[in-house]
């Protein structure tokens, strides 16, 4: 004997709403047995949650592609970030720059490595410093330093740093929609479980080879278990 389950997906419980909602014998006075303020309730759910899956795909499509972007852009401001911080060291071993100027980028005065900017939080911090430091630098008196420019790390740095912030507003706007998934997928199951309750009180008389049919037929969804011979229909 087929038995009954809930849906686990958010595809299957929108798709046991729209079968019961498409199902135009349900609307009719003589089989109207499925209590009104609940089938307006399922409406209801079914166009929120349907709405909220679209907008969690496409988000999910736009972050993945914004996240690629980002990536390409966060290689090119950490080359230019890095090249000119190798120039900096140089400027210093051979003495064009004092080492106590070093502070003036956030580095100590011995200071002979890149910092760490591997990740993009880093990235942002230490092209913030550099770029502060070099424009502090060249107003007290100071040559610019060339191959690169201040202005071609700044560039890439802003390129990058708006591009980053963009991609966290779409991570947040995608976690907000996934947020509200999971907190109407109560309510859905809880309305599906209501009129599959009625449906099958409905048809609770019926022989089992017309119940199960006439069940599915308005969304009730059920399984047979391992080498069950399926004996009422799919």
């Amino acid at each position: 004997m087929p038995y009954r389950r809930l849906p686990k997906t958010d595809a299957a419980r929108l798709k046991a709403l729209k079968t019961l909602l498409d199902n135009n014998d349900i609307y009719t006075v003589r089989n109207r047995f499925v209590d009104w303020k609940l089938l307006n309730k399922a409406q209801q759910l079914y166009d929120r949650l349907l709405t909220a899956c679209d907008q969690y795909r496409i988000s999910k499509q736009v972050q993945a592609r914004q996240s690629r972007r980002v990536s390409k852009l966060q290689r090119n401001a950490t080359l230019y970030l890095s090249h000119f911080l190798q120039v900096l060291f140089m400027c210093v071993e051979r003495g064009e720059i004092k080492n106590k100027q070093l502070q003036l980028y956030g580095l100590e005065p011995n200071a002979a490595s890149l910092p760490d900017i591997k990740n993009a939080e880093a990235l942002k911090e230490w092209g913030k410093k550099v770029v502060e430091g070099e424009k502090a630098r060249i107003k007290k008196g100071g040559c610019p330093i060339y191959n690169p420019t201040i202005s071609m790390v700044f560039t890439h740095h802003d390129i990058f740093k708006e591009a980053h912030e963009q991609q966290q507003t779409l991570t947040a706007k995608t976690k907000k929609t996934q947020e509200e998934i999971v907190l109407l997928r109560p309510e859905v199951d809880e309305v599906l479980l209501d009129i599959w309750n009625q449906i099958e009180k409905h048809f609770e008389n019926e022989p089992p080879e017309v119940r199960f049919p006439a069940c599915r037929k308005l969304g009730v969804v059920y399984y047979y278990r391992r080498h069950e011979e399926h004996l009422y229909g799919e």
